[in-house]
């Protein structure tokens, strides 16, 4: 039985390119909703064709909060989202509009749901130790971690060199793996109902959209846009530029690639990261998965079925 006191809270998540926005607002439009980004990216402000952002003119009006809501320069973890994102989602049900959660960071949505372990505070002395160590020798962090926190490696990949180096310093300064700390201190979303749609297109389907979509990235010109982020100021070394295709497109930039190698790359490496996603979302309790893509008007139909099944909205 549903608690009626709940507010409906409807999440659509999945791999990179599986149509999640377009699906989030046929579901907004349905119910009155409001979409609330769930990717770590579509938060920097000037970061737009990488990120596969909705522009304003297809999003139909309906209001889209988290996107482009920090500078590139700035910090914002995971927790930051959490934090944020529970106070939207209150301020849009206490608007008695609907809330619709869509993106394809399993990390930001954990710590939505779940909360995070907050850790001990940054020390900038173990960070500059542990950043003069990778200097020297490139993937040492991570081969080091998977030494102190097998579990906490798996997890990261070996190219997150912010995640690696958290992991470790908590590993230093707690005394203990991050892996054994990772409940202490939680605090689950409290007050909503959720009701999850996973999107599952056939493998084979999702790896040829994410081919297309990289090559019409680099065609509306996603290089340019990284000379222009670079010529206003953003440093090489924002934290956005290390994403795909922006990594890609900046090695392009200081000569280190040619654009059929960048585009080669990013085709590459986007696979790779959908696999990833949904090897993350699998583990994922209570998702209704459905097989196909979010713009396809079937899968549309089915997903309202099951979101609309919710007794608290009738």
């Amino acid at each position: 039985m549903k608690d009626n006191s709940l507010i409906a809270l409807p999440i659509v998540l999945g791999p990179t390119g599986s149509g999640k926005s377009e699906l989030a607002l046929r579901i907004a439009r349905e119910l009155g909703g409001e979409i609330v980004n769930c990717d770590s990216l579509q938060v920097y402000r000037r970061f737009d064709i990488g990120t596969a952002k909705v522009p304003e003119a297809e999003r139909g009006g309906i209001p889209h909060h988290l996107v482009d809501i920090i500078e590139p320069d700035e910090l914002f973890t995971a927790g930051d989202y959490a934090r944020v994102a529970r106070a939207v989602l209150r301020e849009i049900a206490g608007r008695g509009r609907i809330p619709v959660v869509v993106g394809g960071t399993g990390f930001y949505l954990r710590a939505l749901l779940q909360g995070l372990f907050e850790g001990p505070p940054r020390d900038e002395t173990v960070r500059d130790r542990l950043r003069q160590r990778e200097q020297r020798r490139p993937g040492s962090l991570h081969r080091i971690l998977t030494r102190l926190d097998a579990e906490a490696a798996a997890r990261i990949h070996r190219n997150d060199q912010n995640k690696t180096m958290r992991a470790l310093e908590v590993r230093l300064l707690e005394g203990r793996p991050l892996s054994t700390l990772l409940e202490r201190g939680r605090s689950p979303l409290s007050g909503f109902q959720t009701v999850k749609i996973g999107l599952d297109p056939e493998r084979e389907l999702l790896y040829r959209r994410l081919n297309a979509r990289a090559e019409d990235m680099f065609e509306r010109g996603l290089i340019q846009e990284v000379r222009d982020l670079l010529a206003a100021g953003v440093a090489a070394d924002a934290k956005p530029f290390e994403s795909l295709g922006y990594q890609q497109a900046l090695q392009v930039v200081e000569g280190r690639m040619t654009p059929q190698q960048a585009l080669e790359s990013t085709q590459i490496e986007t696979r790779r990261y959908a696999k990833r996603q949904i090897t993350w979302f699998r583990k994922e309790q209570d998702v209704h998965w459905l097989r196909g893509f979010g713009d396809d008007p079937a899968v549309q139909d089915q997903a309202l079925g099951i979101v609309k099944a919710q007794k608290m909205f009738e």
